[in-house]
């Protein structure tokens, strides 16, 4: 409320400057013909009262400036009419300067936190833009008078450059501009009007030395680029128009799209096709999920009105399904299919020799471009004694045959939350350690306390805020030593599962010998294009990040590959802006855009909306009805820029949501949208009927109820 009251004591302070100054027609003394009528008595009144004529020559443009209005070219010339070329150019470069940082702290104090919060998501590559380079591109745009001064100083200031930056930089920027305008102003006498200060010739010199530093900065891009590939020589002929590494999601769709356009395209891979989604991932995850929910669901037969289910299965069957389903699957992504789509698939360890050149079993296969998408492995954490254990990770996993007894899920993240829920399902007393206070720790606290509390139906002992220190092996037992609140807890088992996250798979390649830079993550440093520091060697995938998922690496080989065979032509910057994702807990746990976690954190303001699944009825009649829907939207707005769902199947139906908030399409357009009765989509529906009623327009609508009741009689 203070913040509004200030900015309208403000608004109203500003108003009536600028009404005083139309109203007393003080425009009228900033004229061309005034000034060169009064040069004379000016310059006499300079003589007698030298500090006061500084002074109030000053504060005068300086408040012409800041309030944008008319007449500060006509001030500028002055200050070389009365002052001289040197002391009216140092007088107008800091009058320039400090009123034209006044209107940009105008600008921001009124209308940056409206701007951001309502174009935040279309804008938020400009920013970046700005806070990397806002200093370079504000002193281009300075040196070219084509541009209004008034109008830089309004658009920078709804951006994220800091005021400093735009003081100095609009202090050297406009200086030559400044020299220019002065000089004329010592001319006035031989002046008709403000036409003869800019010719067209002088204007052009401006362009060009405005343009110049743009110019620059690509040359010198270009150069940087190529200053690597210049120690390397150059193939007459290629052997490829690609070449990828690795057969997971990112190489898969990269020689896909190759093969597609008829780019001569290899593929290269060490050890499966399909990389870990196929084979340690999605998809035997998924099956043993699968598995372990209709364990579940025929344990709670008496739900659904059936009074007896006998359960009769075997460890060992449900592993051979899993290992069937991934059979099935193979074919996908098979070296057949690919051979027939176009693409010379190689079997073995790949080797970057240099950016046009990659072996492979010996043999060298010459490329004009390099995709690296070589994934991520399960990260192993240094925990004393750990190489006193057989311990398992999401690679090995799949293999074992024999039911663990007693199983310890090292980690809280989706991966530890997916498989801990499965095991225990499947009969298997499992203890789940997080260091954190909370599992799931991206998602929403309430997240976390549902999916913990359904981890404990399921008989799961969730140990959260527990750091493992230590595993203990005492003849034939083993142990987990971990500390909380300052105590050592130990925790028997028998097999454990390390589920703390995954790594950027960096070694081995030959990134080290290219100096292929990395990021602090330890992953693969690529700019928008996913380009390394070498112009035709891209990178996609887990080894790039920031999201480790199937979808987005395979999001990411579209770019990566069009930008490799096309960029000459056209280059397109990888988009992040609706990035979705589930975790397949059951309930699953689906989310696209921010969440409230997020929001706070980066400052954004929000309204939420939810509806619980109890009121569904398709949830209902599926003995699902638990979990709910929450929806972030711009304060007083329908736009979404955020959904998290728990819920039965949540992954599949948050599908509408990520199609509404790529395409722009608000919760009035879901509401107005018809649902198939019974679905799980509905929850869509409704909860946009929930921000709804929290928007009804309550005034108009005691209007209309009065016209009812008159209707009546």
């Amino acid at each position: 409320m203070k913040s509004v009251s200030s900015k309208i004591f403000v608004l109203l302070a500003l108003i009536a400057i600028a009404f005083s100054y139309f109203y007393f027609g003080l425009d009228e003394y900033l004229t061309f013909d005034y000034l060169k009528s009064q040069q004379e008595n000016f310059q006499q009144y300079y003589k007698e009262n030298t500090s006061l004529t500084i002074a109030t020559y000053f504060i005068i443009y300086v408040v012409v400036t800041a309030m944008s209005l008319p007449g500060a070219a006509i001030m500028t010339l002055a200050g070389g009419a009365i002052f001289g070329v040197v002391t009216g150019t140092i007088i107008v470069s800091f009058a320039s300067s400090l009123g034209a940082t006044l209107a940009f702290l105008a600008a921001r104090f009124f209308l940056r936190d409206y701007v951001q919060n309502k174009f935040g998501d279309k804008i938020k590559t400009l920013n970046q833009g700005i806070e990397k380079e806002g200093a370079f591109y504000l002193f281009t745009l300075r040196l070219i008078p084509a541009f209004p001064f008034f109008m830089i100083n309004l658009v920078m200031g709804l951006t994220p450059i800091k005021t400093l930056t735009f003081y100095l930089v609009s202090q050297v920027g406009m200086l030559a501009g400044t020299i220019v305008y002065v000089n004329a102003g010592t001319q006035i006498s031989q002046l008709e009007s403000l036409s003869g200060i800019l010719s067209f010739d002088i204007i052009a010199s401006f362009a060009v030395l405005g343009l110049f530093p743009l110019a620059a900065k690509k040359v010198a891009n270009f150069l940087k680029s190529r200053k690597h590939l210049k120690n390397y020589k150059k193939p007459a002929k290629f052997d490829y128009n690609v070449v990828a590494i690795g057969a997971g999601a990112g190489g898969l769709v990269t020689s896909y799209i190759a093969a597609a356009v008829k780019a001569k395209v290899a593929l290269i891979e060490k050890h499966k096709m399909g990389g870990d989604c196929l084979n340690f991932g999605c998809v035997p995850s998924k099956a043993i999920i699968k598995s372990a929910k209709v364990v579940n669901t025929m344990k709670r037969a008496s739900e659904f009105g059936i009074k007896k289910s006998d359960i009769d299965f075997d460890f060992r069957d449900v592993m051979e399904r899993v290992a069937r389903v991934k059979k099935k699957i193979e074919p996908h992504d098979s070296v057949e299919r690919y051979t027939k789509l176009g693409v010379d698939c190689y079997q073995g360890d790949a080797k970057i020799l240099s950016p046009y050149e990659v072996e492979v079993n010996g043999q060298v296969l010459t490329t004009r471009n390099i995709v690296i998408a070589t994934g991520a492995a399960p990260f192993v954490p240094p925990i004393k004694g750990i190489e006193q254990i057989d311990y398992l990770t999401s690679d090995t996993l799949w293999d074992i045959r024999e039911q663990p007894q007693k199983l310890v899920i090292l980690g809280g993240g989706p991966i530890g939350a997916e498989l801990t829920q499965a095991f225990a399902r499947l009969g298997t007393q499992v203890t789940q350690v997080e260091r954190a206070d909370r599992i799931m720790g991206k998602e929403d606290p309430e997240v976390s306390e549902h999916i913990t509390k359904k981890l404990q139906k399921d008989g799961v002992q969730v140990l959260t805020s527990h750091n493992a220190k230590e595993f203990v092996v005492e003849g034939d037992k083993k142990y987990l030593v971990c500390e909380f609140d300052g105590s050592d807890v130990r925790i028997e088992f028998d097999k454990v599962l390390i589920a703390v996250g995954r790594k950027a798979r960096i070694e081995g390649y030959g990134l080290e010998d290219l100096k292929i830079p990395l990021t602090q993550q330890n992953t693969i440093e690529v700019n928008e294009f996913l380009q390394t520091n070498y112009p035709n060697i891209f990178a996609c995938g887990d080894i790039v990040g920031p999201y480790q998922f199937t979808h987005t690496a395979a999001h990411q080989a579209w770019f990566a590959a069009v930008n490799a065979l096309f960029g000459n032509f056209k280059k397109f910057k990888v988009d992040y802006s609706v990035i979705p994702w589930c975790t397949y807990t059951d309930p699953e746990v689906a989310r696209v855009g921010l969440n409230e976690l997020e929001a706070k954190e980066k400052g954004i303001d929000y309204e939420v909306s939810t509806y619980g699944l109890d009121d569904l009825d398709r949830a209902i009649t599926e003995e699902e009805d638990h979990g709910f829907l929450k929806v972030l939207t711009v304060p007083g707005k329908d736009k979404i820029l955020g959904v998290t769902i728990v819920g039965h199947h949540s992954g599949d139906y948050i599908a509408e949501y990520v199609t509404a908030m790529k395409y722009g399409l608000g919760l009035n357009k879901i509401l107005g949208t018809i649902h198939i009765y019974p679905t799980l989509a509905e929850a869509n529906k409704y909860v946009a009927g929930e921000w709804k009623r929290a928007h009804a327009p309550e005034k108009i609508l005691n209007w209309v109820k009065k016209y009812h009741n008159w209707m009546r009689g």
